[in-house]
């Protein structure tokens, strides 16, 4: 059995459960917004279901309730924040204007963050910069989850990056995607559904390839593409993690237990393409059209949904706080 919920609803929801868990308003609110917007754009995974990671971080101090972000601009195109300890997500929408603003006055912007929870669905963050008239990428970094040729060990995150780009009609173009084959949530998702993983997705504690989730989720996530997908993921490992001072993956605290923060990193450059190409998202619109029609998969793109549908189950457990 599901429920429909109206976005409303659903961030109301959302929120409640924050704040019971520990959040503070402000940052309840922030977490709410995105996680609604997860579900509205067919992110679920990193929504709704995700969610409940952060409230039952909240009460196990994984997550600073009512951490105060440390905001600091060290060059006139440069913010930087310390989110100590508490949501990605408050840091961001505490900037957002401002870094929106840089963006249209330099041409460009960077904003850089460490010492937060996951930042949750990463094409969040490019997307409303996108839905503002930027173009926008971004990346994120957190707990090794994610080994490669030559290791035995997990030593990346999953390393996510994402791109965004404003067009003249209609929503933006996203392209949001992982490093490794598959994202962590995805693993328990098909735990849940008794389902095997495809081949060359993960290896087990032992380091042998397995199509068992739940073996998986003890083992580690493979990088896509072989030594090109291992490559993206130092390179936004040196993004997410060495530009904003975050933990490096090797060194960060788990998401899932223990009582200190992952202290993951969010990277977003934000950029203002018509002071480059006035008629940019005409021309780019254009193009993604021209795409189309020869049958390339253009993603992104899609419009929000009025409403969202969450299973019974997950809504109890999402209105229990995270509570054991």
């Amino acid at each position: 059995m599901t429920r429909r919920l109206s976005l409303a609803e659903a961030t109301e929801l959302a929120a409640h459960a924050a704040r019971a868990a520990g959040a503070g308003e402000e940052a309840a609110l922030s977490l709410a917004r995105a996680t609604v917007s997860a579900n509205a754009h067919g992110k679920g995974s990193s929504g709704f279901s995700h969610l409940v990671d952060y409230l039952t971080a909240l009460r196990a101090g994984r997550i600073v309730g009512n951490a105060e972000p440390l905001v600091t601009s060290p060059a006139p195109a440069a913010i930087h924040c310390d989110a100590r300890g508490g949501v990605a997500q408050l840091g961001f929408d505490r900037v957002f204007d401002d870094l929106r603003r840089r963006a249209e006055t330099f041409g460009l912007a960077l904003f850089s963050q460490h010492g937060s929870y996951t930042t949750g669905e990463l094409g969040y963050y490019p997307r409303r910069l996108a839905e503002a008239g930027l173009v926008a990428l971004a990346a994120t970094s957190g707990p090794a989850l994610m080994t490669v040729a030559g290791a035995k060990a997990p030593v990346y995150c999953t390393n996510p990056i994402a791109f965004a780009a404003s067009l003249d009609q209609g929503p933006p173009l996203l392209i949001d995607q992982a490093s490794s084959a598959t994202a962590f949530v995805e693993l328990r998702r098909y735990a849940e559904r008794g389902d095997s993983l495809p081949p060359g997705w993960a290896v087990d504690a032992d380091g042998q390839p397995t199509t068992d989730p739940r073996a998986a989720m003890r083992g580690a996530l493979l990088a896509f593409g072989g030594a090109r997908g291992a490559n993206i993921a130092l390179m936004v490992e040196v993004m997410a993690a060495g530009l904003g001072g975050a933990n490096w993956a090797l060194d960060a605290p788990s998401f899932l237990t223990g009582d200190r923060s992952p202290g993951a990193g969010l990277t977003v450059i934000a950029i203002a393409p018509t002071l480059l190409a006035p008629d940019f998202p005409q021309r780019l619109r254009l193009q993604l059209d021209r795409l189309a029609k020869l049958g390339v998969h253009i993603p992104g793109r899609r419009i929000a949904a009025a409403e969202i549908e969450l299973p019974d189950a997950l809504v109890a457990e999402i209105e229990l706080g995270g509570a054991p």
